[in-house]
């Protein structure tokens, strides 16, 4: 052969992809017309050039080394004496000659993974309390039956990119103050991907799914609260191309009850009793989450007392145990009376010597505008 590209890079015949690569680097920074725009030093930069697009293609490479003409091979190439800005296959080279790093872009894959989707589900408290079962249904994206996420009609397939060649992007050559400037950007025609699809699946127009409606049964542990999400792996949207699915997050929102009041895990409700029950005590029933239960109201039970129920509240969502049930007691004073029940509370009001009681009086909070009249006034 006229040229031994082994020699023009000055690497061993047994080089591997790798070190004829970091010769070729070597030397179009010694050599580029950029930087050395003497004339011979172009030709020679010529020959590297057309060295490296032979030995760092493999069936070009296999070709010459067995002794036949790699450029004549797969309708020819650039050849030794191709020009700099013919062939994009090497531009990336060059340029990663110069900065030291690797274009990483590349084709653009059509496989994605999908989003994350969110839901959300609403729950009595007894099932936030002790944890339930739920099936939902959930609208989202799927594999496309017809293709199969390829995208493509049945009977063809996606095809290379007869702008880009396969590599997603397109490259140009400017002139500036700087001397000659590379430019990539994503090819028009493929979107980046590498190849097309000319004939997109009926079903899903390209794009490798379509919507669905879905049933799926949800495991909501005991002691959820409002705002807590549940992650369901996997379960959310395929991606395009039938990409692998995302997450699937069920947001839960307890609804309120009619007698209890949830603070974390415990439970609140009030319950009011008349005068003379909390005077003399007695037991008021209750329906609690675990069932009917008796609460004990003491003799002289005072309005505003609270009687704790344990272990009677919301399953702790971590770790063992439950919350209390509080129940506050609230004291109804009777509004209107008739002359034998007047005549009752006079006569006890007499033997307790409460006839015309005193009162207990406590220092009280201040109002705003009297704090401010005092902070004025220096008290």
């Amino acid at each position: 052969m006229a040229t031994d590209y082994y020699a023009v890079l000055g690497v061993r015949r047994d080089a591997g992809p790798d070190e004829i690569k970091k010769a070729f680097r070597r030397l179009a920074r010694e050599l580029h017309p950029d930087v050395n725009p003497d004339p011979k030093t172009q030709e020679r930069f010529k020959e590297i050039n057309a060295a490296y697009e032979v030995l760092s293609d493999p069936q070009k490479k296999q070709v010459y080394d067995l002794g036949g003409d790699p450029l004549s091979a797969n309708g020819g190439g650039a050849g030794a004496g191709a020009g700099f800005g013919q062939g994009f296959g090497n531009f990336s080279d060059i340029m990663d000659a110069f900065f030291g790093t690797a274009s990483q872009r590349g084709p653009r894959s059509r496989t994605r993974r999908g989003q994350d989707a969110m839901i959300r589900l609403e729950i009595e408290l007894d099932e936030a309390a002790f944890g339930t079962t739920k099936d939902i249904q959930v609208d989202t994206a799927i594999v496309c039956n017809t293709c199969h996420g390829e995208g493509a009609a049945p009977g063809t397939t996606a095809q290379t990119c007869d702008m880009c060649r396969g590599r997603g992007e397109v490259s140009q050559v400017t002139r500036s103050f700087l001397g000659q400037v590379m430019t990539s950007r994503p090819c028009p025609q493929c979107q980046g991907f590498g190849t097309v699809v000319p004939n997109p699946c009926p079903e899903c127009a390209g794009d490798g799914r379509i919507r669905s409606r879905r049933t799926l049964t949800v495991k909501i542990p005991a002691g959820v609260d409002n705002g807590t999400r549940i992650q369901l792996a996997g379960e959310g949207e395929v991606g395009p191309g039938g990409g692998p699915a995302g997450d699937l997050y069920v947001e839960i929102r307890e609804l309120p009850h009619q007698m209890f009041q949830r603070r974390g895990d415990d439970l609140h409700c009030t319950v009011t009793i008349p005068m003379t029950a909390a005077a003399l005590g007695t037991k008021v029933p209750l329906e609690t989450l675990d069932g009917l239960e008796e609460i004990d109201i003491r003799p002289g039970t005072q309005s505003g007392q609270s009687i704790p129920l344990h272990q009677r509240g919301v399953t702790h969502l971590r770790g063992g145990g439950r919350g209390d049930l509080i129940v506050h007691v609230e004291v109804q004073t009777p509004g209107k009376l008739d002359p034998e029940q007047e005549e009752l509370l006079r006569r006890l009001a007499k033997l307790r010597g409460e006839e015309r009681p005193l009162g207990q009086f406590q220092p009280g909070q201040q109002g705003l505008f009297s704090r401010l009249k005092d902070a004025f006034n220096g008290r």
